[in-house]
C-alpha cells in the first residue's frame, strides 16, 4: 500500500520535456501580456486590477501543471519557472537594450506641477487614480510636485517641489501674521467683554 501511495505521489504522469516547456511557455506570454497591457495593472490602482493580478494565477495553473498533479512534476514546474526567471534577469542584467524593449520605459505623469493629460490617457489612469497616488506619497494638489512618474514595475515615483528661501520666508510671515491677528482678535474680544461689565455696573 505504502508502494502504492508513493507511486502516485512521485509517478510523471507527462513526459519530462512537456513539464519543462509549459510553465516557459506560459511565463513568457505572462510577460508579454503583461508588457503589451500596460504598468497600471502592477500598480493595482483599484480592486479590479488586484482582481486580475489574483485571477491569473489561478487562470494559467491548469496551462502549466496539465493532467499532472504528481509531487513530482510540480517540482519539475518549479524548477523550470525559477529557470527561466533567472536566465532572464542574467540577460537583462547583460543586456540594457533588452530590458527596456521587455519592461518599457518610464512614464512622466506630473512635470514641475503640471499634468500630462496624455501620459495619464496612454496608461488609463484617471485624475482621480492620480490624486490617491499623490495623497499616498503626502501631497494633496499636483501643484506640489514637481516630479511624477510611473515606473516600468508599477511603482510610483512621486518628488516635491522644494519651496525657495523666499517663499519659506513669506510663508512664515504668514503665519506669523495670522496668530498676531488672532490674539488681537481676542484682545478685543475680552476689552468689549470689560467694557460690557463695567455698564452694566
Amino acid at each position: 500500500m505504502l508502494h502504492t501511495m508513493l507511486q502516485d505521489m512521485f509517478h510523471l504522469q507527462l513526459p519530462i520535456l512537456e513539464k519543462i516547456l509549459r510553465p516557459i511557455i506560459v511565463y513568457i506570454c505572462l510577460i508579454v501580456f503583461l508588457r503589451v497591457f500596460g504598468k497600471r495593472e502592477l500598480a493595482q490602482l483599484n480592486p479590479f486590477d488586484l482582481v486580475v493580478l489574483l485571477s491569473l494565477s489561478n487562470t494559467v495553473q491548469n496551462a502549466i501543471i496539465g493532467d499532472d498533479n504528481s509531487i513530482t512534476g510540480g517540482i519539475i514546474g518549479a524548477l523550470a519557472l525559477l529557470m527561466i526567471n533567472w536566465l532572464l534577469m542574467r540577460l537583462l542584467y547583460k543586456a540594457p537594450k533588452v530590458t527596456a524593449v521587455l519592461e518599457g520605459t518610464k512614464t512622466v505623469l506630473i512635470s514641475d506641477g503640471k499634468v500630462d493629460q496624455n501620459a495619464l490617457k496612454t496608461e488609463t489612469l484617471t485624475h482621480e487614480e492620480l490624486i490617491s497616488v499623490l495623497n499616498k506619497n503626502g501631497f494633496n494638489n499636483p501643484e506640489d510636485v514637481k516630479l511624477c512618474v510611473l515606473e516600468p514595475n508599477g511603482t510610483f515615483y512621486v518628488e516635491g517641489i522644494t519651496p525657495t528661501s523666499e517663499a519659506v520666508h513669506s510663508r512664515e510671515l504668514m503665519k506669523e501674521l495670522s496668530r498676531l491677528s488672532l490674539e488681537v482678535r481676542e484682545l478685543r474680544a475680552a476689552l468689549e467683554l470689560g467694557r460690557n461689565a463695567e455698564g452694566a455696573s
